[in-house]
């Protein structure tokens, strides 16, 4: 998945204007204790953020 996938879904789930700042600030323990944010400087693959943006945030599984 492409990062500007991610940023879409993202935005679709949490709209444009809070998406950012929920990357930026919500600690996901599967990502190791990172926000998406830092997952993505730490070079985790967009899919497995995404994963745990799902589970962090209970989508159904036609989301993942």
């Amino acid at each position: 998945m492409p990062e500007a996938e991610l940023w879409e879904r993202l935005n679709r789930q949490l709209g444009p204007d809070y998406a950012p700042t929920w990357a930026a600030n919500v600690v996901i323990s599967t990502l190791g204790e990172r926000t998406v944010v830092e997952a993505l400087a730490a070079g985790l693959s967009c899919k497995t953020i995404w994963r745990a943006v799902c589970a962090t945030l209970e989508l159904p599984q036609s989301e993942h």
